[in-house]
């Protein structure tokens, strides 16, 4: 009965209900029923047919936003010098048009206007565009009132210079704000790209990832033509793939996952040598390349209630639960690494953990996460599939899987490892 909601997601937002599980659209139409008043669900069902306002309350409901400021701090450093080398490129003939879509509650967009100011761009040098399809979100982005959780890392100084405090709570600086046009639109909108000019900067990061095979590839092509010639694409870690395919071309910067049309000048030439990327030292022993791991799109699982150590009889079991401990405790660390764009302590983190603690199904998914966001698809492959050997519901390990092997033509094998990663996702719920 829920495949009528699912269709009607996949037409409004382009949304693949399997991407997110089908356990956040199942609570989202429950809260919608109550919020409603409606008396089941078929009853709600034709209300949602009848409303346009309904029909968002329930995209609302499903899009669960997860941003903060400066998420991968690399790619807005980058963001500053490219945006000095394309004002010298137009000879400040016109601002630098720049996009973030979708923007959620506005943290990525007004981090821009950061980057580029704190770079030394004159405010009258660019304009920012943000769109997004919740009208909750833009409200909250308009606000420009922020809670801790949008401050995340160790680098807040940009928090001192543009927000002011009140009380438990961060109010951005209307020179900020002021510099961000906030707009409700949808990324697949079909005039979205005809009624307006090309950006010399778009942003579009860890969207692509919640869509099927055919709305990505939908979707790319909408970015591609909303993309100035010699402009810039910045993407999330685990789309760079996709990019890569389909005709967009790496600028080569590590940590910063931007891309250029395939057949664009070299932008990255323009770039000092200490730009360009640089070997890890843990990179050849490692067999992994220098580049960040990524939150993981997929709504963690959750962790099965432990035994309290009064109930353990051996030494054997206390010791198997505090390694267990240990490696749960280092993961989080990894990710809060990678997250927070420390990616050279983040792979330190996972040397030590491999040694110290041995293979593990989140270790090997980490290890594969790295592979797969530098493109090598072969070895992620190769680290996703052990994983699932220690842990063969691993949900992130199956959706990441079942993405390659779709990239590599096999649509059924993508199937069937999509489903076992809802079935997983339903069952963690139960």
């Amino acid at each position: 009965m829920s495949e009528r909601f699912e269709q009607l997601l996949k037409r409004k937002i382009g949304l693949d209900v399997e991407s997110v599980g089908q356990m956040v659209l199942d609570r989202a139409i429950r809260q919608r029923i109550k919020a409603t008043a409606s008396a089941d669900k078929e009853a709600y069902w034709q209300q949602l047919q009848a409303s346009a306002d309904e029909q968002h309350a329930l995209v609302e409901a499903v899009v669960v936003p997860e941003t903060w400021f400066f998420r991968y701090p690399e790619s807005f450093n980058l963001l500053a010098k490219l945006a000095q080398t394309r004002l010298s490129e137009l000879k400040s003939s016109r601002p630098l048009r720049i996009i973030s879509i979708p923007c959620s509650t506005g943290e990525e967009p007004y981090s821009i206007v950061m980057a580029l100011l704190d770079g030394g761009l004159a405010p009258e040098s660019f304009r920012v565009e943000a769109l997004d399809v919740s009208e909750r979100v833009l409200e909250i982005a308009s606000r420009g009132v922020y809670g801790r959780n949008s401050f995340r890392g160790d680098s807040l100084g940009f928090r001192e210079r543009y927000f002011s405090v009140e009380g438990d709570r961060y109010r951005l600086a209307e020179t900020v704000r002021e510099k961000v046009s906030l707009q409700c639109a949808n990324v697949l909108d079909a005039s979205l790209h005809s009624t307006r000019q090309p950006y010399d900067f778009v942003f579009c990061r860890n969207l692509l990832i919640y869509f099927d095979r055919p709305t990505q590839l939908q979707t790319l092509q909408a970015l591609k033509r909303l993309l100035a010639p010699g402009g810039s694409m910045f993407t999330g870690p685990a789309e760079t793939g996709l990019f890569s395919q389909n005709g967009m071309q790496a600028l080569g910067v590590p940590l910063s996952f931007v891309f250029k049309l395939a057949d664009a000048s070299q932008t990255a030439s323009k770039l000092s040598p200490s730009d360009r990327p640089g070997p890890h030292p843990l990179a050849a022993r490692l067999k992994l390349p220098a580049k960040p791991v990524m939150v993981k799109p997929l709504p963690p699982k959750p962790v099965a209630p432990r035994p309290a150590l009064s109930s353990l009889n051996t030494s054997a079991e206390k010791n198997t639960l505090g390694k267990a401990d240990a490696t749960v405790d280092h993961l989080a660390e990894i990710e809060a690494l990678a997250n927070s764009g420390r990616t050279a302590e983040a792979l330190k983190a996972c040397d030590a953990l491999l040694a110290t603690q041995g293979p593990s199904a989140g270790l090997f998914y980490w290890f594969g996460l790295l592979n797969d966001t530098a493109g090598n698809s072969d070895e992620a492959q190769n680290y996703y599939r052990k994983a699932l050997y220690l842990e063969p519901e691993h949900v992130e390990a199956l959706s990441h899987l079942a993405m390659l092997l779709e990239a590599r033509g096999d649509q059924t094998g993508a199937r069937r490892l999509r489903l076992r990663a809802s079935r997983g996702v339903n069952n963690s719920g139960r």
